[in-house]
């Protein structure tokens, strides 16, 4: 589904990570984020004008992303759409967001991945069509163990009671030196029937993830 071939490393300060050349990066800042993703949907119908149609599709596609990456604490954010011959284009996209959390009482949580995995839910379909999560540790080369759920989830929107139905995959790596601090490289979809494609491309991402130097 993505040109893997054509692979752009990305480097922030404390990590690195590779995504194909085929997507984009975009700035998720609220006072610049509009303009950012304006320019830029602008940019690739001028390269692909069978795009033209979808323009306001991509564009709230992205504005949404941005918006949820940025309440995330994202330091960087991918996404990609692209039509595959299709009327409508497929949609998805990548954050990875630096994270920590205490107790009410001020406690650290742990970030051992075998832990994080003893707290959060699994969720089984009681019926086909039912949201699911898997929860489980996977292993990342250059990394180790890291803790993961993926599945097809109800997502609550931000700032909103309402939910979206995504296809979702989590992976939480304790940050070294940084006592209860994780990277959260997080990847999601609306295109459910490609769950299992998008889970792939995920998986793939997120192996390329390693941290780095200041």
């Amino acid at each position: 589904m993505s040109r893997w071939m054509e692979a752009l490393t990305i480097e922030r300060g404390g990590f690195r990570i590779r995504v194909p050349e085929s997507w984009w990066e975009f700035d998720v800042r609220p006072e610049s984020r509009d303009d950012g993703i304006r320019e830029m949907v602008n940019d690739r119908v001028r390269r692909n004008p069978e795009l033209a149609e979808q323009r306001g599709v991509l564009e709230a596609f992205l504005r949404k992303a941005a918006k949820d990456a940025w309440a995330s604490g994202a330091l960087y954010c991918g996404c990609m759409a692209e039509t595959f011959g299709g009327e409508v284009p497929v949609t998805g996209s990548i954050t990875v967001s630096l994270i920590g959390a205490r107790t009410e009482s001020g406690e650290l949580l742990p970030t051992d991945p075998a832990l994080i995995v003893g707290q959060i839910k699994q969720i089984r379909p009681k019926k086909e069509g039912d949201a699911w999560r898997k929860v489980s540790t996977v292993e990342i080369e250059g990394i180790g163990t890291a803790a993961r759920t993926q599945g097809v989830e109800d997502v609550k929107i931000p700032g909103d009671d309402r939910t979206i139905r995504a296809v979702l995959m989590q992976t939480f790596i304790p940050v070294p030196g940084q006592e209860g601090k994780v990277a959260l490289v997080a990847g999601s979809s609306q295109v459910l029937d490609l769950a299992d494609s998008f889970f792939d491309v995920f998986d793939a991402i997120t192996s390329t993830f390693r941290f780095v130097g200041e």
